[in-house]
């Protein structure tokens, strides 16, 4: 496994949001917002300036890596092609909840995984607002790190009956017939959500909060650290036809939950698609 330094990687990510997304927040000029692809997909001053920073410092740190980041990616999608075959890459969301950023809501985050060889061998989820770190390394678990250098293990809770589950459902990529279908599975849980931010959600289900996730797109900065933080948690991942989550995969959807018989159960009796 690659030699990563962790430390430093997690300072980047600190250091962007002082000096690049926090002097932005609820402070957004009218011409610093733009649609990508739809009105609720945003890019903000504030995700490139960040992403740029980061870019240059991991330059530092990993000079070998290569950089792919989300506002890069939209710039070139070739870029996007060259994931699988890299022998070390780093993977950037700079602010992952652009519509909530620039919303002014407090709930967004700054999302960091370092692929080796083709697999997923470390991740970042860092929240500018609490000032902490979500980290985890492969084989080492998963942890919570406080601004204070205190760090707590996470994991998954355990599973709940099915009608008292509550977790993260994100439809909205579906197409509207197996949306509907999905809308009526979903109301055998206790409840489901969507925040519109991958780093708080996986957050969440990592901190023994919520029972399970499942998207549809997967764009590997949203979903690569997460899917690792899950797994070191304690969690069971896989694509919704049961197949291992790779870093150069974009589709066949995603499911979350705290082990494979609820993993089972969830995929059988309400993501049916």
């Amino acid at each position: 496994m690659a030699d990563i330094d962790i430390a430093a990687l997690a300072n980047l990510l600190q250091e962007a949001a002082v000096r690049e997304i926090l002097p932005r927040f609820r402070n957004l000029g009218d011409g610093d917002v733009r649609m990508k692809s739809e009105a609720i997909d945003l890019v903000t001053e504030a995700d490139e300036a960040a992403e740029r920073l980061i870019r240059d410092g991991v330059a530092e740190i990993m000079p070998d890596a290569l950089f792919i980041g989300e506002e890069a990616v939209a710039a070139d999608p070739a870029l996007l092609g060259k994931l699988a075959g890299a022998d070390l890459a780093v993977v950037v969301d700079p602010i992952d909840g652009t519509f909530n950023f620039a919303s002014g809501l407090a709930l967004f985050g700054v999302m960091l995984s370092v692929i080796s060889k083709g697999e997923t061998v470390a991740g970042l989820i860092y929240d500018p607002i609490g000032n902490d770190w979500a980290i985890v390394e492969k084989g080492s678990g998963s942890w919570m790190c406080k601004p204070d250098g205190s760090q707590e293990q996470m994991f998954m809770r355990p599973s709940q009956p099915l009608e008292q589950m509550i977790g993260i459902a994100n439809t909205g990529y579906f197409d509207i017939e197996t949306r509907r279908k999905l809308l009526v599975n979903l109301a055998d849980v206790r409840l489901f959500t969507s925040y519109r931010c991958a780093a708080h959600e996986y957050r969440l289900l990592a901190q023994g909060h919520m029972d399970f996730a499942m998207y549809n797109k997967l764009m590997p900065w949203d979903h690569l650290a997460g899917a690792l933080l899950m797994q070191e948690a304690g969690g069971h991942v896989a694509r919704l036809d049961g197949s291992a989550y790779l870093p150069h995969h974009t589709d066949g959807g995603l499911l979350v939950a705290a082990d494979e018989d609820t993993w089972q159960e969830l995929r059988e009796k309400i993501f049916t698609v």
